[in-house]
């Protein structure tokens, strides 16, 4: 039975990943079909952003009242309903309203699943889960290109993948039975404490910090690759679509090999890997290479990032406490959040006033931020990791 759960576990984190990179790739054409500018997703990713942040941040709350399992359900089906929603949405100004359910439940059930999994599983069931976050995030934009490929539009997409969505609502509706003497006894546990005073604790302000800039890294990549594909490489959508499709599929590989290299590298070691790998991966992005290297280098900067998220996550409960890890976790989400926002957000204002061929090194200058924090970070908890 347990292992039907975690397997339920995975399949509900698919669904957190489905709509997680599809704006991106439907962009250039939804924004010709809407009569809208190319910085105007930056509303659609802040409002869906803030959406999230307010639903990680109660997440504690969510949990204690209505236990994990109902959190995860709840937001599949508010997910799935957004997708449908946008397939049949007549303007943009929709868009920005059908990001708001979008984002409340992305944020709930990643807070709720992660705590619950890095409280109770291993390492590798962490990378594993994030791996079928991955599949969903991989499979979306396949789908999406598909669809142009075949000469369909971006509404025939968004359907196909809220009526996926919903399939994944009904397998977890079923799995109920399953959750409750799990999360009755997960509740009981739970303790209260305040964010201003986790907020104090060594070391949460600084990895918040590593998942802002994670996230900036990882959701822009999602957000612009592919503009910056057809704008400044002039691939056709479905190819610079796939090659998106490549990145979060190197996403998937890495961390289902992450989770086997677990057994042998701790958490630590495996997120400087995964940042040594992708930056090698980016500098050589600006170089002058063929297009068909292009698979080659998104996805193994799909493979660097792998193990950063799930790896930085498992250790929260082992650096914060499992007390604390629930409210540190839903801070972390919430900083995650805010990076694949705001400055997904930022650059689309930025590619607006000078040009988009400047992405490589946008992305190179973040992942080398990120290498200095996550050395800091290790250097604090030397002790215990």
């Amino acid at each position: 039975m347990a292992t039907l759960l975690l397997l339920v576990i995975y399949m509900a984190f698919i669904s957190l990943g489905l709509p997680d990179a599809i704006l991106g790739v439907a962009w250039p054409e939804m924004r010709i079909d809407l009569n809208v500018p190319l910085d105007a997703s930056g509303f659609i990713f802040i409002t869906s952003t803030a959406s999230t942040i307010i639903s990680s941040l109660a997440s504690g709350f969510l949990i204690k009242k209505f236990s994990t399992a109902y959190v995860t359900l709840f937001s599949i089906l508010i997910t799935s309903l957004s997708l449908l929603g946008f397939s049949l949405m007549p303007s943009f100004y929709w868009m920005i309203l059908l990001a708001i359910p979008l984002g409340f439940g992305a944020g709930s059930i990643d807070t709720a699943l992660n705590n619950y999994v890095a409280i109770h599983y291993k390492t590798h069931h962490m990378n594993f889960l994030h791996a079928f976050w991955g599949i969903g995030a991989t499979l979306g934009p396949i789908i999406m290109s598909t669809f142009f490929a075949l000469k369909y539009t971006w509404r025939n997409g968004y359907m196909a993948l809220g009526i996926i969505q919903l399939g994944i609502f009904f397998i977890v509706l079923l799995s109920l039975p399953l959750w409750k003497k799990n999360n009755l006894q997960e509740i009981k546990e739970k303790k209260e404490f305040k964010y201003k005073d986790i907020l104090k604790t060594k070391g949460v302000k600084t990895s918040m910090s590593i998942f802002v800039i994670y996230c900036a890294v990882e959701f822009s990549i999602g957000s612009w690759g592919a503009s910056y594909l057809v704008e400044s490489k002039n691939l056709l959508p479905s190819i610079a679509g796939a090659l998106i499709g490549v990145y979060y599929l190197g996403i998937t590989i890495g961390r289902l090999l992450s989770g086997v290299i677990s057994f042998k590298l701790t958490n630590s070691q495996l997120i400087i890997s995964g940042i040594i790998i992708f930056i090698i991966s980016s500098l050589l992005f600006l170089l002058p290479l063929p297009v068909y290297t292009l698979y080659g280098l998104f996805f193994f900067q799909g493979v660097g990032l792998a193990p950063i998220f799930p790896s930085l996550t498992h250790e929260t409960p082992k650096r914060f406490t499992q007390e604390k890890s629930q409210y540190v976790i839903g801070l972390q989400i919430a900083s995650a959040y805010a990076g694949a926002s705001i400055f997904p957000s930022l650059f689309g204002i930025l590619a607006k006033n000078t040009s988009l061929s400047i992405f490589p090194y946008y992305i190179l200058l973040f992942s080398i931020k990120m290498l200095i924090l996550n050395l800091s970070l290790v250097k604090t908890f030397k002790k215990e990791t």
